[in-house]
């Protein structure tokens, strides 16, 4: 009876160390009775496994500063997640991501555009993150469905929305008071953007507009959808306008402003686009405006706090073209081996005040309403912050239904695109040998790849 009374001890005392130990290879969980006084004790926390998190985006200086901080912040909160930096500017952001995903080495949170999203689902190089708003990690329910589900593709949610914005003409107000030019309303048309453009330039030798459109096909889709059509075919294989008197008024209104010398020719906006934003002519004062997304004016603040904002100009029938667009998303390499805590990092990016108050909308409208609101009633916002919600309230009336993502192939047309603009302005081709070239390449990436 003894040897079995010490058999049974023993037993008993195996059977507790193991229940103690269960579990320690990973992280130590506070045991205690939920009613008892220990389970009250916040400095016992739950260990959890240090993760590092990689991490790219584009922007400026600015959006580089605040990000690094907001990434330390994140840290602070959550000790156990540290991150890998990846800034970048955009000017071949995608073509180094380009090289990522063929070599699986893409990082884990991705910062993505409209333009590429579809590309990538297509080439299975992100996840789908619908299970992480299945599983309660990504909390959606102060998201416009419509908004959230923009990065929806093929039935799997290829990215995270993180904020909103619509197409814009940020000016400056010094170069129209310099240039003696009122500033336009909403209701100005493509001949009023061409003659105060001519207008400014003539009274003070500054861009009356600084860019040319051909950086992807976002302007151009705007002038083709105030024709009445779409960009792209329903099945996207193909162009969606019939006429190709679009894009030859489209390439000759630029042609024209560039001989006024009211727009930069393709080396000078070469170089203008070598600049940082700060440092690009609107910023400066040596350019009257220029096409960009609503937040403009946000991302120029520190440099620029005059930079005010104008509805795209209308064309002649005054149909609507603009429409409120997916800012960008965050994406999550297929291949992350820390897809849950990348997920919960993009939750608390798009659902936290404490974080948003660190953005402070700089990367768009955001997309939760709480923060919305939250920010609004702060106190924190700048002039201009509040200036871009404004815009982006006033300028819906001004908006169409939104076309759908970007074809897969984008990049490729982008490219087709800005060459076939390029050839006429540096009078290499005729303004309608151009267009037909233009349809004929653009058809066949879009047939190849869709």
């Amino acid at each position: 009876m003894k040897k079995i009374g010490s058999l049974l001890l023993a037993l008993s005392l195996v059977l507790t160390l193991a229940a103690c130990t269960q579990g320690s290879n990973k992280e130590t969980v506070n045991q205690e009775p939920s009613g008892s006084t220990a389970a009250l004790d916040t400095s016992k926390e739950t260990e959890k496994t240090p993760v590092t998190i990689k991490i790219t985006w584009w922007g400026g200086q600015a959006r580089h500063d605040y990000t690094q901080e907001l990434l330390d912040k994140y840290t602070e909160l959550n000790p156990h997640v540290t991150f890998e930096a990846m800034p970048s500017g955009w000017d071949g952001y995608f073509d180094k991501l380009s090289i990522q995903a063929s070599s699986s080495s893409m990082p884990d949170i991705i910062q993505m555009d409209y333009l590429y999203i579809s590309t990538y689902e297509k080439n299975n190089s992100i996840a789908d993150l619908q299970q992480f708003i299945d599983n309660g990690t990504i909390d959606v329910s102060n998201i416009d469905p419509v908004l959230y589900k923009s990065g929806e593709i093929n039935g799997r949610l290829a990215g995270m929305v993180l904020s909103s914005s619509i197409l814009t003409i940020g000016y400056n107000p010094d170069v129209f008071s310099e240039a003696g030019v009122d500033i336009p309303t909403a209701d100005w048309t493509w001949d009023d953007f061409s003659a105060i453009s001519k207008q400014i330039t003539e009274k003070t030798g500054k861009y009356g507009f600084a860019a040319i459109m051909t950086d992807d096909t976002n302007n151009f889709n705007y002038y083709v959808r105030q024709h009445g059509y779409p960009l792209f075919s329903e099945d996207n294989k193909s162009l969606g306008y019939e006429e190709d008197q679009i894009f030859i008024d489209f390439v000759t209104m630029m042609s024209d402003l560039i001989k006024a010398e009211a727009l930069p020719n393709p080396d000078e906006y070469e170089a203008i686009k070598a600049l940082s934003y700060e440092a690009r002519p609107v910023a400066t004062g040596e350019g009257a405006m220029v096409t960009e997304w609503s937040n403009i004016a946000v991302r120029l603040e520190e440099s620029n706090d005059q930079i005010g904002l104008i509805t795209p100009p209308y064309g002649a029938d005054g149909t609507k073209g603009l429409w409120v667009k997916p800012g960008m998303f965050f994406s999550v390499a297929e291949n992350s081996k820390v897809q849950q805590e990348a997920a919960e990092f993009i939750n608390w990016f798009i659902n936290s005040e404490e974080a948003n108050e660190i953005i402070k909308a700089e990367r768009g409208t955001p997309v939760s309403s709480v923060v919305r609101n939250s920010l609004k009633t702060s106190g924190i916002l700048s002039a201009k912050q509040i200036e871009m919600f404004e815009y982006v309230d006033n300028a819906i009336a001004h908006c169409a239904e939104a076309p759908a993502p970007d074809p897969i192939g984008i990049s490729e047309v982008n490219e087709a695109f800005k060459n076939a603009v390029y050839s006429v302005l540096y009078d290499q081709s005729k303004v309608e040998d151009a267009a037909a070239s233009f349809r004929k390449t653009a058809d066949e990436i879009l047939s190849r790849n869709n």
